[in-house]
């Protein structure tokens, strides 16, 4: 009888038996995440992103100073004093999946060795002193989605091979000296949302885009040539583009301001001599705000942006535009800031800007109008000479 319960008693149930698998696998990975068990790959990666570094850019309060491969493992947890900072590792502690350094004015190139960080999903290095080129191995991070490398110092043309990585849904290289035409195969980046390259020295015509952009930005560059519809052809659902601070040249065509889910445009400082505006298709349209100052648009100012329901913010400022102020610009109570000075504007500007409940702030100054009342924040700056208009229009200026 003894014997028959001690024989029992050794005997595990399923459940019995499954509770101790669960308890001996919680152990299991508990030692994972407390040992840590980066691939050699990533460490050897990370070993030669921070060697790449110069030394003395490395302060001591720095994320780069706890990167010290001796005294820890890179994912090990927890991280008291050790890879305190700077980078994140997948939940089972084997993958490098982030670099995100701090701006703590690191200096030197970025190594091709970081292709071997081929779990690595955010890279960024923003807004500090990275020089040289951007390795073309970078296109080995097929799971990049995110890649900010603004603010540093980069030179050199972009990399063809960029535009392979599927995954990418940020890019930001602003602010650096890349220089040379943008890919041509830029519109291969389809999973793109946002793309900056902002403040280089970018030269060459826009190439076809990506199909999925939501936000564009390449003010303060040397792109030139037409804008063309090519290049926006199927971008449904662009809301920003920032196009300012190049040599754009001709017509910017209707399509431009239907394009369905724009909201912000800001075409400034380039050389534009025409711009052609439709009706919104419906009436309806997102446009909230645009800049086309300074550029060397002639004719009327179009007077269909009064068409625009949501349009808050109109510049069309120093560039040629004659003739009157429409009278559509005043009857439009969702525009709060018009700015059409430096122009060769003729008549009287309309009345509705200067009552005493005008919701409207901007400039009708350093135009050829007449009547615009000195007392009316509007009519800042002064008026043209006369002799300056009359020049302008060969004859005396229509009052």
């Amino acid at each position: 009888m003894e014997n028959k319960n001690y024989t029992s008693s050794k005997k595990q149930s399923p459940v019995a038996m499954f509770n101790t698998l669960c308890y001996l696998l919680l152990l299991l990975l508990h030692f994972s995440l407390s040992q840590g068990l980066t691939f050699p790959q990533d460490i050897s990666a990370l070993k030669a992103f921070k060697a790449s570094i110069k030394p003395t850019s490395i302060s001591s309060w720095s994320c780069l100073a706890s990167w010290d491969f001796a005294a820890a493992d890179p994912c090990a947890l927890p991280r008291r004093t050790h890879f305190t900072c700077g980078i994140t590792c997948s939940i089972d502690s084997t993958r490098v999946t982030q670099i995100t350094l701090d701006p703590a004015g690191y200096s030197g190139q970025l190594t091709p060795l970081l292709s071997q960080l081929t779990q690595l999903t955010i890279l960024d290095l923003s807004d500090n002193s990275f020089f040289g080129s951007i390795p073309s191995s970078i296109s080995s991070l097929r799971s990049l989605q995110t890649l900010i490398l603004k603010s540093n110092s980069f030179s050199g043309s972009i990399p063809d091979s960029v535009t392979t990585l599927k995954s990418l849904e940020s890019l930001d290289i602003s602010h650096n000296s890349l220089s040379g035409p943008l890919p041509k195969t830029l519109n291969s980046l389809s999973g793109l949302r946002r793309l900056d390259l902002s403040y280089n020295q970018l030269t060459g015509f826009l190439p076809k885009l990506p199909y999925n952009l939501l936000e564009l930005a390449l003010k303060g560059n040397s792109l030139s040539g037409y804008i063309s519809k090519s290049s926006f052809d199927g971008l449904t659902q662009l809301e920003v583009v920032e196009l300012s601070e190049n040599s754009f040249t001709g017509t910017l065509g209707a399509w431009f301001f239907l394009l369905p889910a724009l909201q912000q445009a800001d075409l400034a400082n380039n050389s534009l001599t025409r711009v052609e505006i439709s009706k919104p298709s419906g009436g309806n349209s997102d446009l909230v705000a645009v800049d086309l100052g300074f550029n060397h648009i002639e004719g009327n100012a179009p007077t269909d942006f009064a068409n625009y329901p949501q349009l808050s913010s109109l510049s069309l400022r120093y560039n040629r535009l004659r003739g009157a102020i429409p009278l559509e610009y005043s009857k439009k109570k969702s525009l709060r800031r018009l700015f059409l000075d430096g122009n060769f504007l003729i008549g009287r500007p309309p009345s509705e800007f200067f009552g005493g409940d005008t919701w409207v702030s901007g400039s009708l100054g350093n135009n050829c109008l007449v009547g615009c009342p000195g007392s009316s924040q509007l009519c800042s700056p002064s008026q043209k000479p006369y002799e300056v208009c009359k020049q302008a229009y060969g004859r005396k200026p229509m009052a």
